[in-house]
């Protein structure tokens, strides 16, 4: 092949691959990919990863990286170059480049897709490949993830979140998407079932996934670890100052936040472990009340602490502030404004995240059929 040709399809043929897909954004594909991974590495000696087409992306060394790349390359520490893992980072005006020449920028995209492939396949047993959102995604621009999976030669494996019939119906559709490209699908995984519904859920999800045709692969139980937020994103969600050294570097979650509006003695009634307390600044008896229960044997005592509405604590509770191990910090918006940006947050997980990567391993391994899995490949 000369340095100018364009690949039309990947010139690896020996390397075993899987196509990660979902029905929508955030139901699980990472995860999947993350536990995945994991196993594969249990079954062949050299596993590799690639993200075709990203969305959510960070830039290194004046590239676009699709930040899931970045956390299977370190996580794993994958053996390839990151920019194999990830060829194509939509921007802003990705889309509007394409339609002004779509000839010239398809044949850039497929050459792209099938080179990061060899390379980021080279020497491996098998090939993980993650989608970007649901089936369609990146028709526009003649690679949708059903496209992407033909070109690559991938049996697919799509991932939806818990439930029965909505679920259903959305991997029914992904799955005619598949079945128009010709890309065979091994069967499909619910994620984020509630621990007291895996039994209800697999029975029904069982039969309807059968009448598709679909196998079912596993269910994954929803892990309150996985969805909560640490000290860093909501410091970055609410644009937080803080108010202490505790702050920094904390990787501590909560899954239980209290708005203080009430009385101190009715506060302290409702902490639990992990709480986070948000209250406007000027509420200085439900804070002081906090930090006087630091280290609380009973479990009164709060994680971390916001102050909202951009009030600064008096000169004696900033003296306070400053001696305390709980992480106090300053938001401008109000405590409602607050509490819903928290509440409303998609919680990734990051290369950071490593008390997570146990959490995610464990939970493929137990729940998904990974011999089918394998045998598929």
């Amino acid at each position: 092949m000369t340095e100018n040709a364009q690949l039309t399809a990947p010139t690896n043929t020996v390397t075993r691959r899987i196509f990660v897909a979902g029905t929508r954004m955030n139901d699980g594909k990472t995860t999947t990919c993350l536990g995945l991974f994991a196993a594969l590495q249990q079954l062949y000696p050299k596993v590799g990863f690639i993200k075709p087409v990203g969305q959510r992306f960070v830039e290194i060394d004046g590239q676009l990286v699709d930040e899931d790349s970045v956390l299977l390359g370190k996580t794993y520490n994958v053996e390839a170059p990151i920019e194999s893992m990830s060829p194509i980072a939509i921007d802003g005006t990705f889309t509007k480049r394409f339609l002004d020449n779509p000839n010239s920028v398809s044949k850039q995209l497929t050459h792209k897709v099938c080179a990061g492939f060899d390379r980021a396949s080279w020497e491996k047993d098998v090939t993980l490949i993650e989608g970007s959102g649901h089936a369609g995604v990146g028709s526009v621009f003649g690679m949708s993830n059903a496209r992407v999976a033909k070109l690559l030669g991938a049996k697919a494996i799509i991932v939806s979140r818990g439930g029965i019939g909505q679920p259903i119906d959305e991997i029914a559709m992904n799955k005619a998407l598949f079945d128009q490209e010709g890309v065979e699908v091994i069967g499909a995984i619910i994620n984020k079932v509630q621990i007291d519904k895996m039994e209800y859920i697999r029975k029904y999800t069982g039969i309807a996934l059968e009448r598709l045709g679909i196998p079912l692969l596993g269910l994954l139980p929803a892990e309150k670890v996985l969805t909560s937020p640490n000290l860093k994103q909501i410091r970055q969600r609410i644009n937080g100052h803080p108010l202490n050294q505790s702050n920094e570097g904390s990787s501590h979650r909560f899954n239980h936040i209290i708005i203080g509006a009430m009385t101190a003695t009715h506060f302290l009634d409702m902490v639990a472990p992990g709480t986070l307390l948000i209250t406007p600044g000027d509420r200085e008896d439900i804070v002081k009340a906090a930090l006087s229960h630091e280290g609380d044997p009973v479990s009164r005592s709060v994680s971390a602490i916001i102050l909202t509405s951009g009030i600064r604590p008096s000169a004696d509770l900033n003296e306070h502030i400053s001696r305390s191990r709980i992480p106090v910090m300053v938001a401008e918006s109000d405590s409602y404004t607050v509490a819903s940006r928290i509440h409303g947050m998609t919680v990734k997980t990051q290369p950071e995240d490593q008390d997570k990567i146990p959490v995610i391993k464990n939970m493929i391994q137990e729940n998904v059929d990974l011999q089918r899995i394998n045998n598929s490949l």
